[in-house]
This record gives structure tokens, C-alpha cells and sequence, in this order.
């Protein structure tokens, strides 16, 4: 099974996230924001993450999930971190299901920044998918 990661982080907290889950996966965690961001090729499963500023999603973020199309995914699996809600799970969910690739209903998502343990279980998390 193959899989990307792919993320959007400001402070650093969501990409800590997203290297645990890439490490699970095998692959390489990657910031929307870089050139090589954009799915090729389908991928059986896209892990995808930000985080809530401002209560919406980081520009970065919301483009990118604008440049996926059904095909590219066969599912995707949503993580987060946030230092005020979950809020940006649903929007990047909404995001995905725009893109006509479904999202798992399960998620991953901590509190402000993720320490040793919770990032060991970010990585349980992804296994479960792969």
C-alpha cells in the first residue's frame, strides 16, 4: 500500500505530526507549501494535516486542497493540532470531500504541541491505515 503525507505547520507543531506519520508510513512528510507537494501518481492512502489560524485554515492549505481531484486518493486520513479546537479537521474534511476523495471518519489530533508519547501514537494511528 502506498501512501503521502502531506501538511501545512506554522509553528512547527503539526509538521512534528506529520514526520511521525510519515515515519509510520515510510514516505516522506511534505509541506503544501513546496513544489513538490502535488499527488502524480494515486496513492492508496493521503495522510493530510493543518491546523486552525484565525478559525479557518491556513491560505497554503486551502489552495492545496483545491488542487486535489477524486483519483488522486483512494482515502484520505486527516490529522491536527490547534491551541483552541478541532475545527480545522471538519474544514479540511470539507476540503477533501470538495475534491471527491473520501476522508476516514477517524482522526488524529493534540493539543498545542505533541510530545514523545502522543507523537509514538501518531504513528500507532497511521499503521492502522497502511
Amino acid at each position: 500500500m502506498n501512501a503521502a503525507v502531506r501538511y501545512y505547520s506554522r509553528s512547527g507543531n503539526t509538521k512534528a505530526l506529520a514526520e511521525a506519520i510519515a515515519n509510520a508510513a515510510n514516505t516522506m512528510a511534505i509541506s503544501v507549501d513546496q513544489k513538490d507537494a502535488a499527488i502524480t501518481e494515486p496513492v492508496d492512502v493521503l495522510f493530510i494535516g493543518g491546523a486552525l489560524y484565525a478559525y479557518g485554515l491556513d491560505k497554503h492549505l486551502k489552495d492545496y486542497l483545491k488542487t486535489l481531484k477524486q483519483g488522486d486518493a483512494k482515502k484520505a486520513v486527516v490529522f491536527s493540532t490547534s491551541w483552541v479546537s478541532k475545527h480545522a479537521i471538519d474544514l479540511i474534511k470539507q476540503g477533501l470531500s470538495e475534491a471527491g476523495i473520501p476522508a476516514e471518519e477517524k482522526y488524529f489530533y493534540v493539543k498545542k504541541t505533541p510530545d514523545a508519547k502522543q507523537l509514538e501514537e501518531a504513528m500507532k494511528f497511521a499503521k492502522q491505515y497502511l
